[in-house]
């Protein structure tokens, strides 16, 4: 997207994306990572789930796909509509991380 539109999209995410995936029950949390491009902006949501059933819940039948919102097309977005699932196998974060 636009680099002009990445703050105002970053708050849409949360009222959109983040808030429908909190929402669902077995959703476990997210991460939104961001990098500029020549002119433009990438962000990268992650969400984590305790199983497919839970993504299933959210995402509807074909969780390969991204789930789109209609206001999307404001922020001028060039979406990937694929969506990668992995399975976490290990996560470390340092002890001044957990709090």
């Amino acid at each position: 997207m636009p680099e002009t539109h990445s703050e105002g999209f970053t708050e849409y995410l949360y009222e959109t994306g983040i808030k429908d995936s909190s929402a669902t029950e077995g959703f476990l949390g997210a991460q939104i990572f961001r990098r500029s491009l020549a002119g433009k902006i990438e962000l990268t949501l992650i969400t984590y789930w305790d199983k497919l059933e839970s993504i299933h819940a959210f995402a509807g039948h074909d969780i390969s796909r991204a789930r789109l919102y209609p206001e999307d097309e404001v922020y001028e977005l060039e979406p990937d509509l694929s969506v990668q699932h992995y399975e976490v196998i290990e996560h470390q974060f340092s002890a001044e991380q957990r709090g």
